[in-house]
């Protein structure tokens, strides 16, 4: 898709929302989301207040849709170079483990948020301007809704068939495990102040992995 079919005044929504989302991560850095002002990120992504409730019912949305572009940013990693069971997930985990050193308030943000909400995040559906933006050049992935659950359900029954998972666990049960992992291991590292993210995170799926 060229841009001029797109139409200007869908791409200016689309420019503004994202300039609001990529000030959002600049400003979080090491500090938790609570900590940045949604007067700073208007200020910096020169939008007003008016406009960013447009986009975003509250500041907090900004972190799910962050959620939404950085998967889709997987799922695009993962049809360039395809990945099963046990690798795939290892690269999840692993751009988690290495954004974390930019943005090490961000995850644990996502993850306060989420507890607070007692759910797992629905994910923003994207308008075509948003996803030529950002994916200009996988346009057709850019549109699906990203899945976290269907996509670890997908690695674990790879992983089971291939004989990687630990004997006696399912791949259900290991899909379970695998959030557990996700957001538990990451918080360990945290608590433990450890700066080995990835470390942490290969530890606990070794208690998935067959010897």
């Amino acid at each position: 898709m060229q841009e001029n079919t797109i139409a200007l005044r869908e791409l200016k929504k689309a420019r503004a929302k994202l300039a609001l989302y990529e000030a959002s991560l600049e400003l979080i850095g090491e500090k938790s989301f609570r900590e940045v002002y949604l007067e700073d990120i208007c200020r910096k992504a020169e939008i007003s207040k008016v406009t960013f409730f447009k986009f975003f019912r509250q500041k907090e949305d900004v972190l799910v849709y962050y959620m939404r572009v950085w998967l889709t940013e997987r799922m695009i990693e993962l049809a360039k170079e395809p990945k099963r069971g046990f690798a795939a997930l290892r690269h999840i985990f692993s751009d988690v483990a290495e954004r974390s050193k930019k943005w090490p308030g961000l995850m644990l943000s996502l993850i306060s948020f989420l507890s607070e909400m007692k759910m797992h995040p629905c994910m923003p559906k994207l308008s075509e301007a948003e996803v030529y933006l950002l994916f200009p050049d996988h346009m057709e992935l850019g549109r699906r809704d990203p899945n976290l659950f269907e996509l670890y359900r997908q690695f674990m029954d790879e992983a089971y068939t291939n004989g990687e998972l630990r004997e006696g666990i399912t791949s259900a049960a290991a899909v379970q495990m695998a959030f557990t992992i996700f957001y538990g291991a990451f918080l360990t590292a945290h608590l433990y102040r450890s700066k080995d993210v990835m470390g942490v995170y290969d530890a606990h799926l070794k208690l998935l992995m067959r010897s």
